[in-house]
């Protein structure tokens, strides 16, 4: 029944839509309808956050590091961890809403004019009487799809809410004694010397029987598990694959050569001289008409002698820059000059003198004394380049409809993809080894959780079935299918014993190790003098290990020293053991004056934000904070399940 109703979808979808739209005609749609379905995925102060809440947050912010980082991998934004980072969020801004409630935080008109004053896109938008351009400020943030008072509303409301934590974190403060009470045991040094017991050492004293070798096999089944695989097959449409089946008309590519022809063949220059009469656009009105009639005087001047134009503009220009060259402005494209200016220039002749330019800096009579037109390329000169850019742009236009095709195909087409690669000529790609997480290292599709995901549904491997089309990148879809499919399942011991072997071996000697290091510092203890096998004494810190493992430094430093030497044991798992001799602590030097402030305000820093976390989490207390999603593990990949 149901692969009837896979091939003939069309029909009955248009069944479903007679169906059901009557239905909402007469009793309409409730806007709750859809949110009050979702789940509810975290609650504040009695006030449900649902799934699709968190999705659309989610997808603001993965909008949002997208334009800041076009280059960021998506499956990293799309992981489980930085989904539940966006929930987390989400209910931070709850919280802090409803304490801004709770205890009557308000942000007064002042305070938010100052506020908006302080941020420099929006004071740039000021005129020079101090008063704001409406219009430029609507189309600021318009850009953000918010208008004036929607911007006003959040930037009131971020104020309100930064309130909540700014009585407390604004106020740490740290004493002298405080900071050097903290500090001194984090920067102090010791003299220690160490002996290694290292597991490689007593590995030749391990012979295990092939009855230890099953034990320890059947012991720890999950080393020697072996995850799902599969075999699969994929398809990639994107805008370089539309474009390969792209054959140009003769005419088109002719019609495109004439169009940008201009563009394509660089562009013009102009040499220019000019004289200048300074007066700013802020200088007053009678000074500026002053200024004009002075150039209108020496423009009739050139005008009825044009040869005399450079000794006028060296006499008379007040462009100190120019004025010396006789007012040359040697060669110049579109986009060097003032608007006016370019204009005037860009619209003479090769020695036609202009009338008087206005531009802010004053008055200007210009003269073209030269013109650079670039030579124009043959048609056959540009064709390589021009065939590739109509080519591109066509493939641009042509995408959306090519791969609402390649949806439909590799869905009406289920059980192969050679349709869909037959009929958009694309490459079939196969891979082997594919598991249901991206493998270290991966590019392309197989790095993408979400084709994996689908790849790894009940419907593909039970059936056999195409992916739906998945979105992998920008202009890019792929779908896929499994060939072959292997469960997991824990490999049998003559595959493995090698590996059994070695892990065994490791295990052992790591053991013997140990045993042979807490020996050494039972008899140590007992009788210091007879300690034999320890390195030279060296000063370690947590600053300076001195390439001593993490957890020897600790010991060492954690060790009591009221009473010295010292003697302790590290255990460092599989790689052994190690005895450390404590024999003397030496204090840490006074820092100097820029250390000692480095410090104090690290440490201040630290303090603000252990009151910041701690408070806050007084504040998901009182405001009866329930997040209702599993926290993922460390390292776990791809959308969390909710």
């Amino acid at each position: 029944m149901f692969e009837s109703i896979r091939k003939h979808s069309k029909i009955v979808m248009i069944f479903l839509f007679l169906l059901i739209i009557p239905s909402f005609v007469l009793v309409g749609i409730d806007s709750n309808y859809f949110s009050e379905k979702s789940p509810v995925v975290a609650r504040v102060d009695g006030n449900n956050i649902n799934q699709t809440e968190w999705d659309n947050a989610h997808r603001i912010e993965t909008d949002r590091r997208r334009a800041q980082s076009p280059t960021v991998d998506p499956k990293l934004l799309d992981s489980a961890q930085a989904r539940y980072a966006t929930l987390e969020r989400l209910v931070r801004d709850r919280v802090m809403a409803a304490a801004a409630r709770d205890m009557h935080l308000v942000t007064t008109d002042a305070r938010l004019a100052r506020s908006l004053n302080d941020i420099p896109a929006i004071a740039g938008l000021k005129r020079a009487d101090g008063t704001l351009d409406a219009e430029a400020y609507r189309a600021l943030v318009g850009a953000q799809g918010l208008t004036p008072e929607g911007f006003e509303a959040n930037v009131r409301r971020d104020l309100s809410v930064s309130q909540v934590m700014g009585g407390v974190m604004n106020s740490v403060f740290a004493t002298d004694a405080q900071i050097k009470l903290a500090l001194d045991p984090l920067y102090q040094r010791r003299e220690i010397q160490v002996a290694r017991f290292n597991q490689a050492d007593f590995a030749s004293k391990v012979s295990p029987t092939d009855a230890d070798l099953e034990t320890y096999y059947k012991a720890h089944p999950a080393q020697f598990q072996q995850t799902e695989q599969a075999a699969v097959e994929y398809v990639v449409l994107d805008v370089d694959s539309v474009r390969a089946g792209i054959t140009l008309n003769e005419a088109d590519l002719r019609t495109y050569y004439t169009e940008n022809l201009a563009r394509l063949a660089g562009k013009e220059e102009r040499r220019a001289s000019h004289i200048l009469i300074n007066a700013s656009k802020d200088a007053p009105a009678a000074d500026r008409e002053k200024a004009k009639a002075r150039a209108t005087a020496l423009l009739e001047q050139v005008r009825k002698a044009p040869g005399t134009f450079a000794d006028v503009a060296k006499k008379s220009s007040e462009d100190t820059g120019s004025a010396s060259q006789g007012g040359d402005l040697n060669f110049f494209g579109r986009g060097a000059m003032v608007k006016p200016f370019e204009d005037a220039a860009f619209t003479l002749k090769k020695g036609e003198i202009s009338d008087v330019v206005e531009t802010d800096f004053g008055y200007h009579i210009i003269q073209v004394t030269d013109i650079k037109t670039p030579r124009q390329p043959t048609f056959e000169e540009l064709r390589p380049s021009l065939e590739a850019e109509l080519k591109q742009q066509q493939a641009q236009r042509k995408f959306a409809e090519v791969a609402e095709s390649f949806t439909n195909s590799v869905y009406e087409q289920s059980d192969s993809l050679q349709p869909v690669a037959e009929k958009l000529k694309l490459k079939i790609q196969a891979a082997t080894g594919v598991t249901r997480t991206p493998a270290p290292g991966a590019t392309g599709p197989l790095a993408n959780a979400k084709l994996l995901e689908a790849l790894f549904s009940s419907d593909s491997l039970q059936n056999k079935r195409n992916t739906e089309a998945v979105e992998i990148g920008p202009s890019q879809i792929a779908a896929a299918r499994v060939t072959t499919y292997t469960p997991a399942r824990t490999l049998p011991l003559e595959e493995v014993r090698a590996r059994v072997r070695t892990l065994y071996v490791a295990d052992k000697a790591a053991q013997l190790a140990r045993a042979e290091g807490e020996a050494k510092l039972a008899a140590w203890k007992a009788a210091p003098g007879s300690a034999t096998g320890l390195a030279a004494a060296t000063v370690v810190s947590r600053e300076q290990p001195q390439n001593l493992p993490r957890s020897v430094i600790d010991a060492a430093l954690r060790a009591p020293s009221n009473e010295l030497p010292q003697w302790v044991g590290v255990d460092l798992g599989p790689q052994g053991y190690a005895v450390v001799k404590v024999n003397r602590v030496i204090e840490r030097d006074a820092p100097d004056a820029q250390r000692a402030e480095q410090e104090r305000q690290q440490y201040v820093q630290w303090w603000t934000t252990a009151e910041g976390l701690a408070y806050y989490e007084m504040l998901k207390q009182r405001f009866k904070v329930q997040i209702k999603a599993q926290r993922p593990e460390a390292g776990a990949q791809g959308t969390a399940e909710n």
